[in-house]
């Protein structure tokens, strides 16, 4: 399921998350029986080019993109990305049963009564969740993203030399990554929370299906920022704390506060999807994934507050890792910052 796909017949896939702080590119070989992760790559990205996944200044984006493939000595110019945020729409809904090639010619309609955008301007997809099942109604999964981003990215790729393979949805890319490292988690209602740069994405899944996400404006800048207005730290100084490399400051207060703000958007997302739901089973688990998931003491503070276990995932888990990917950088260091880069290199190329 994806917004746009040109993938052909190659052995590797080239997945790029270009994130509002830190781009990242992962490259999977999908030649043997299992995918094996073979390169890794990151780069910063200069402050306020990208705003809550905004492309702000696109030819500083596209000079990074150019960077990180040459310093990485990635050639394929075909890569996978996604798009996410306000301008994407991803709900379960209901509609009459029908074969899949019949609701593509009705998917259109049905979705104008549930999406608020303007129909005439919106790329979708769809995936039937119970194709298999009895019954006059069927759910199906829907997804739409405003063409006007959609675009966008495009052209920025183009602008850094690339073509898109696969176009995605932020969420089914972390889903996908999730899925194959965390197998025996694909049961009841867990969160995937990616505390980003500036932005938290709450991904919700119910028995192993991407049901609702939701983005709230809180991120790891936020905790430099209470920490350089308030401890006079430096930007450098305050990273090394919220990443944990220093415990030169007392964090306690400043995670509390954010912690507490994130464990109410789970929270609502939670209970909007209960409300809307026919399953009665609640949230079951979290999995926190991104830079902010290393703060210390914030994955305690949200399962205080949420009262079910938390846990930082990691997109290696089960993957795997050829020899030295990981030998000029700390795997624990920049494994949290890879699920949504891993989910799109995982796209197996057709």
């Amino acid at each position: 399921m994806a917004l746009l796909s040109f993938l052909g017949g190659k052995k590797t896939t080239v997945g790029l998350d270009i994130g509002s702080g830190i781009i990242k590119l992962v490259v999977v070989d999908h030649s043997q029986a299992e995918p094996e992760l073979i390169k890794v790559a990151t780069t910063e990205v200069a402050a306020d080019a990208i705003v809550e996944g905004e492309v702000m200044d696109p030819g500083i984006v596209a000079e990074a993109i150019r960077g990180l493939f040459s310093t990485a000595a990635v050639k394929q110019k075909a890569v996978v990305t996604a798009v996410g945020g306000r301008d994407v729409i991803v709900k379960k809904i209901q509609m009459d049963r029908m074969k899949e090639v019949d609701a593509r010619e009705v998917i259109r309609w049905e979705a104008e009564q549930h999406v608020p955008f303007d129909m005439a301007n919106v790329e979708l997809d769809f995936q039937i969740l119970d194709p298999d099942a009895e019954g006059l109604q069927m759910n199906v999964l829907l997804v739409a993203a405003k063409r006007e981003l959609v675009e966008s990215r495009i052209g920025l790729l183009a602008e850094a030399g690339l073509q898109p393979a696969i176009i995605d949805v932020d969420a089914f890319a972390i889903h996908n990554a999730f899925e194959v490292n965390y197998p025996d988690a694909m049961q009841g209602v867990i969160g995937l929370v990616n505390i980003g740069h500036e932005v938290t994405n709450v991904n919700i899944l119910e028995d192993a299906v991407p049901v609702l996400t939701r983005d709230l404006s809180v991120g790891t800048r936020r905790f430099r920022e209470d920490l350089q207005r308030e401890k006079g730290l430096t930007a450098e100084d305050s990273e090394k704390v919220i990443t944990g490399t220093t415990q030169s400051v007392d964090l306690a207060g400043y995670v509390e506060s954010r912690g507490e703000e994130i464990a109410v958007g789970i929270e609502r997302a939670a209970a909007f999807l209960a409300t809307a739901s026919r399953s009665a089973g609640g949230l079951s688990k979290v999995y926190t994934i991104g830079g902010g998931s290393r703060i210390p003491g914030l994955n305690e503070v949200i399962g205080t507050r949420l009262r079910v276990p938390v846990e930082m995932a990691n997109p290696v888990q089960r993957l795997r890792v050829r020899d030295a990917v990981f030998e000029s950088v700390s795997v624990d260091e920049v494994a949290p910052l890879l699920m949504l880069a891993v989910g799109l290199a995982l796209r197996r190329a057709a």
